[in-house]
């Protein structure tokens, strides 16, 4: 006897929802497996390369082990659904042991095999949805290629969707946690109507009914344990003062009583460091910006991009600079006016500094350009390009300061040695100092300008001309590369300072400060 139309319709309805969101479900996993990777292990192209990676092939192996399934047996799609959800919603469970266990990998094998570890099996379990779909819908509809194609089809729409979703509403409004946990919670209940409807319509056997609930009560069993796992975990030693999950990152203010520190990280990066009792910066870079105003007459207007913790207006104020700031995230922008008393004196900007300084009109006499920290570099940020546009900004006698951390490694650094042959393709004239000159691994202070700066200038105070002269440092360019827009190897260059800086944290602060 032949279905009725009805039937067609509803075998269609339910198969298409099923599909669109397990669709929706693959790209949510996908997009926030980064957020639990990153305080880790850092936001870099490794970390987005391992989860892209990772998600292709566990949807490779769903496909074919969902197709292999879907020959053998009529029934199972509410198993297969289920067992992603409760793989997924374990995932936040899981994530502290399986970093700590993969951390002695280093940065490339390591994010790669806790993404793997982590994402698959509840990717691989999604993946089997698509072909199980299809073999029911090519049973309903004896039309194979129209039903891959509208199955596949739907799917797709699901995961743009999902992304457009989570990016845009979701993720800016609830933690990756509880994100998580309510993606594998509401899989668990997809199971359970796909489950229905395979013993009401389709005449399957009540036995996917048992397994599908019994996964749903564990799954809800676990709930709290996984919950209560995201709770930080600090001794007397350490006292969390400010946490928020961002849009960028995982900022938190940290104190450190007995040493008198009080720190502000964004993931792994420390990019903040005052002293409790009285609030002074203790960022030994950033003493320099204190020498800036003595090397070029007339500087009134300053742009800060990477505001941090904003000491570096404070310190442009006390030289009567009015200093505009650039954040690209607004938690940090917080927790800098909250825990370190930073008072803006110009404008206060948050975004992306590639658009928003296309929109700034300048010009300025001084742009200090501090985002690349020991932590994930913003390396669009810095090629021949974006130079070009600080440049651009600039005042006539205007001058670039750019703080860089890497090593030494004698003046033959690569990573050092590329910044500086891109500098030269804006500028005609740059000076690199070091903040320490006793340590190989260094925060390096660039200034650049289109004029020479002559440091035996009788308007530099002795003491100031002897500090600076102290750090002034000759570098080999031979091995540098010009960083472009089009092509830049800098995260490649910076592999081993990435991995120096966090086993230097990790020392500090402890492993599981960065383990959501």
């Amino acid at each position: 006897m032949n279905p009725s139309p009805s039937s067609i319709i509803f075998g269609k309805a339910w198969l298409y929802c099923t599909v669109f969101l397990t669709g929706a479900a693959v790209m949510v996993i996908e997009l926030l497996g980064t957020r639990l990777i990153a305080p880790f292990y850092g936001a870099s192209l490794y970390v987005w390369t391992s989860l892209i990676a990772v998600t292709l092939i566990a949807l490779a192996i769903g496909y074919y082990l969902g197709g292999i399934w879907a020959d053998r047996a009529r029934s199972g799609l509410s198993l297969i659904i289920a067992a992603s959800g409760l793989l997924t919603l374990i995932i936040p469970w899981l994530t502290g042991p399986v970093l700590l266990a993969t951390d002695p990998l280093g940065l490339r094998l390591g994010s790669f095999v806790s993404t793997l570890i982590l994402f698959s099996p509840s990717l691989i379990m999604l993946g089997m949805v698509g072909p199980f779909a299809v073999k029911l819908s090519t049973s309903a509809l004896a039309n194979v290629g129209a039903s891959t194609g509208s199955i596949y089809a739907v799917s797709t729409v699901g995961s743009v969707i999902g992304t457009l979703f989570l990016g845009f509403y979701l993720f800016p409004l609830v933690g990756s946690r509880e994100i998580f946990m309510g993606l594998g919670v509401s899989l668990l209940i997809l199971a359970m109507a796909v489950a229905w409807i395979e013993r009401k319509y389709l005449n399957k056997s009540i036995t996917t009914m048992v397994p599908t609930a019994l996964l749903m009560a564990i799954g809800l069993g676990l709930y709290p344990a996984i919950a209560s796992s995201g709770e930080a975990e600090f001794s007397n030693t350490f006292q969390t003062r400010f946490e928020r999950e961002s849009l960028y990152g995982w900022v938190r203010v940290i104190d450190k009583p007995k040493e008198n520190i009080r720190l502000l990280t964004a993931d792994a990066s420390t990019i903040g460091a005052a002293s409790i009792s009285h609030g002074e910066n203790l960022l030994t870079y950033q003493k320099i910006v204190a020498q800036i105003p003595h090397l070029s007459s007339n500087i009134e207007k300053a742009l800060l991009i990477g505001q941090g913790a904003g000491h570096m207006v404070a310190t442009l104020n006390k030289a009567a600079i009015v200093t505009d700031t650039l954040e690209i995230d607004l938690a940090v922008a917080e927790a800098a006016s909250k825990y370190f008393d930073f008072i803006p004196t110009g404008d206060r900007i948050i975004g992306d500094a590639r658009y928003e300084i296309r929109q700034l009109k300048g010009p300025y006499d001084l742009i200090i350009l501090d985002v690349f920290t020991g932590g994930t570099e913003p390396t669009h940020l810095l090629t021949v390009e974006a130079l070009t546009q600080l440049h651009n900004l600039l005042s006539e006698h205007g001058i670039l300061a750019l703080n860089f951390v890497s090593f030494l490694d004698q003046g033959k650094n690569p990573a050092l040695a590329s910044v500086s042959r891109t500098l030269a393709q804006v500028f005609s004239h740059q000076q690199i100092f070091i903040s320490d000159p006793g340590s190989d691994f260094n925060d390096f202070i660039f200034l650049a300008t289109n004029h020479a700066i002559n440091l035996n200038d009788d308007l530099i105070p002795f003491s100031d001309r002897t500090w600076l002269k102290q750090r002034l440092l000759d570098i080999d360019t031979t091995h540098g590369t010009i960083l472009t827009d089009n092509h830049s190897n800098l995260e490649l260059l910076q592999i081993r300072k990435s991995e120096h800086y966090r086993r230097m944290i990790v020392e500090s602060i402890g492993t599981r400060h960065f383990i959501r």
